[in-house]
């Protein structure tokens, strides 16, 4: 059997706090202005600004869109050559520091508006509270979450989907005693990114 690929872990200053607080005083916002467009709290803005804190994907996706830039822009995730990707070729790849890790299962069709990931959840592991546009829908292949939405809680075993829209307040923990393994699928347009125009060939 093969040894699963190592995760790519991306170095700093990809996530920089240092590049997040330039770009917002670039842009004229205070910390309070850009906690309000990119739905986080202060405090835990001002931990990522000082590396004291490390964003999951989806906030790093909602603090790129009000600073009006791509999330490309901080991360560099693997992609896909055609519409198909291999178990056994994904490379997996993580956000600075994070525990979590991501496989990419979705391709950048043209005009496509779908983003897919494999999660890797570490026990013990509790995400931050966080909303945005766009439909979500989770699919657990293995281990047991509790996911918050809204004012309500629900356990999730292996087999069971969550289907919601992202701008419900909602966050998720590892609560049992295994990895989890977790498909997510989203429309957002924040974890979508800008899309890439082809350079024209001469």
């Amino acid at each position: 059997m093969n040894d699963p690929k190592p995760a790519q872990v991306l170095e700093k200053p990809p996530l920089s706090g240092q590049r997040i607080r330039d770009l917002r005083r670039r842009a004229g916002l205070t910390l309070q202005a850009l906690s309000d467009q990119a739905g986080i709290s202060v405090g835990f803005l001002s931990q990522v600004e000082r590396d004291k804190g490390t964003p999951s994907l989806g906030t790093l996706a909602q603090l790129a869109s009000a600073l009006g830039v791509s999330i490309e822009y901080f991360i560099a995730t693997p992609r896909a050559n055609d519409s198909i990707t291999r178990g056994q070729e994904r490379e997996r790849f993580a956000i600075a520091d994070s525990s979590l890790q991501y496989e990419r299962l979705s391709t950048d069709l043209p005009g496509g508006t779908l983003t897919s990931l494999m999660i890797h959840i570490p026990v013990g592991y509790s995400s931050e509270l966080t909303k945005h546009a766009g439909e979500e829908l989770i699919v657990l292949l293995e281990g047991t979450v509790r996911q918050t939405l809204g004012d309500s809680a629900f356990v999730l075993n292996a087999g069971d989907t969550l289907h919601f829209m992202g701008d419900t307040p909602h966050s998720f923990a590892n609560i049992g005693d295994v990895p989890v393994r977790m498909v997510w699928t989203g429309t957002s347009p924040r974890l979508i990114g800008q899309k890439r125009t082809p350079l024209a060939r001469g």
